[in-house]
């Protein structure tokens, strides 16, 4: 599993990101953000999403407003963060100190047949971030950037958003639990929720 130059291999990037999450919450884009997690090891503090394409960044917007104290890290893919782009709009407005988003930029349409992607051609969606107001934004585009990547995600005050240009690689399968309610339970009572 070797990428091409300039584009990260995905699933040991993430697992590399995960590994210095401390105690953040992590919500999930549905696809692969939800089995790279997964397979980097599961925790009952991942948010997994099955089927709610364009809700990771709300999702985790919601978290972090209700959870002020505890860093929230949305991991989604650049298709589920363009088919919800106006939500990055809103977490500008809302302005979390405690909320980071990570978009897997594979610059295509990976779940549904890998057609070329709006990120492979002119759509930037770091710029269209700091467009709607998030001030701390990056691209990453080198496997060697994941240490910096994890400071920038769990330390730099929010909101903060970051892309990682990533290659289409061939993972094994790693599927967590896909019943919705019992995902959310889990989730609930690991944040002390009855």
């Amino acid at each position: 599993m070797s990428a091409i130059p300039n584009k990260i291999a995905r699933r040991p990037f993430v697992a590399g990101v995960l590994a210095e999450r401390g105690d953040a919450l992590i919500v999930l884009g549905l696809g692969s953000p939800t089995w790279d997690a997964f397979a980097a090891g599961d925790s009952p503090e991942y948010l997994y999403s099955w089927g709610g394409m364009g809700l990771a960044v709300p999702t985790a917007l919601g978290v972090a407003l209700a959870q002020p104290g505890r860093r929230v890290v949305c991991i989604t893919g650049d298709g589920e963060m363009l088919m919800g782009i106006g939500s990055l709009g809103v977490v500008a407005d809302q302005a979390p100190a405690n909320l980071a988003i990570l978009v897997l930029d594979n610059e295509s349409f990976g779940e549904t047949g890998r057609q070329r992607g709006l990120t492979s051609a002119r759509t930037d969606i770091a710029a269209v971030g700091r467009a709607f107001g998030i001030a701390s934004t990056r691209t990453v585009t080198e496997q060697s950037a994941v240490g910096e990547l994890a400071d920038f995600l769990f330390k730099t005050p929010g909101p903060a958003l970051a892309v990682a240009k990533i290659a289409l690689t061939e993972d094994p399968w790693a599927l967590p639990e896909k019943d919705g309610a019992a995902i959310a339970q889990r989730f609930r009572a690991a944040l002390g929720a009855p």
